[in-house]
This record gives C-alpha cells, structure tokens and sequence, in this order.
C-alpha cells in the first residue's frame, strides 16, 4: 500500500485566496498533501524560488480558475505557463493538469484541450477526486478518500 500523498499545487489568483483555502482544507482532510502559498511559505523565503519548486515537485497542478484568474495579469499567468511546459513532459494519457473553475467563467484559449471541472456545481468535488484518485494510482500515491 502506498504511503506517499498526492502532491497538488494549487494554482490561483489572490482574489480568489478564501475559496482556495477552503479547497486546500478540504484536501487536506480527504489525504492530499495541497500546496497554498498562504500556508507553507515562511517570512524570509524566496517566494518565486519556493513556487518553482513546489511546481517541480508536484504530482498534478490543479489551476483554480475564476473571472478574476481568467482576466488577471501577472504572476497567475506565469504560473500558468509553467503547468503547461510541464503538462507537454508527461506521457500521453496522464492527468497532470487540472483545470477548476470556481465559477462560471471563459477557459483561456491555451487550456481548452483539457477537461475542466466546474467546482460550483453540484457533483463537481466528487469528479475532482476521481480525477485525483486517477492521479494517485499513475504516481503510487495514496488514494484520497471520498468525502
């Protein structure tokens, strides 16, 4: 029986920090090993250093989209841009990237090949978890379980 956690980096705009956390909670309780910058970096450390290795070190990137994401210059964008760099290194037929909509809102353009969830909706937690779950057996990390 595996004993690793799933690794996933939670990929977000700032706007969206309070429903971001609730899922990172939510995560944590069902046995994922999430990764929010509000809650593992340290004052003192090199954020954009810590980010590229939570990247690198994670097992899926589950981008938290919103109006505000969607719409939003900066940072978000990047990370974006790094998730699917990484995404075109996996094997075909591998969940590695997830997009999750918060709300009703436009994919962007270069996200619409893959299958997104709509966390708002009814059933939405429970496709993410099975995608997660997917995830976990490609990976040898412990399922999640089921809320």
């Amino acid at each position: 029986m595996p004993s690793k956690l799933l690794k996933i980096f939670l990929c977000h705009s700032s706007g969206d920090k309070p429903q971001v956390r609730a899922l990172h909670d939510v995560l944590l309780k069902i046995g994922a090993a999430p990764w929010l910058d509000a809650e593992q970096l340290l004052p003192g450390q090199d954020w954009n250093l810590e980010i590229q290795k939570a990247l690198d070190a994670s097992d899926v990137i589950l981008l938290c989209l919103s109006k505000k994401s969607v719409d939003k210059e900066g940072y978000v964008q990047k990370e974006i841009r790094v998730a699917l760099d990484r995404a075109l290194e996996m094997p075909e037929g591998r969940i590695f990237l997830i997009p999750a909509r918060l709300e009703e809102c436009e994919l962007p353009h270069r996200l619409k090949s893959y299958q997104w969830v709509d966390l708002f909706s009814e059933g939405g937690m429970e496709k993410l978890i099975k995608s997660l779950n997917l995830r976990a057996k490609q990976v040898g990390a412990k399922t999640l379980l089921v809320k």
